[in-house]
């Protein structure tokens, strides 16, 4: 008899567990699908930290150290 309550019991909480899932699916969907085309599109051999600092690198290296206007001539 206890070998049928714990089936039961097993039963039950696999379909509370998903019904929960469908319920998480259905109510975040246009979040989860945007998320989902969003991994989909990604590449995973690029770092966007690494693209980040090499442009950072490049635009202060392109900067003078100092920005001085050429002196005015008095007519």
């Amino acid at each position: 008899m206890a070998k049928n309550n714990a089936l039961k019991s097993t039963a039950v909480v696999f379909g509370a567990l998903a019904f929960g899932w469908l319920a998480i699916e259905l109510a975040l969907k246009p979040w989860l699908d945007k998320t989902r085309a969003a991994m989909d599109k990604s590449d995973p051999s690029r770092d966007p930290d690494d693209v980040e600092a090499v442009a950072d690198q490049t635009s202060e290296a392109d900067k003078s150290q100092v920005d001085v206007d050429p002196p005015q001539k008095d007519n």
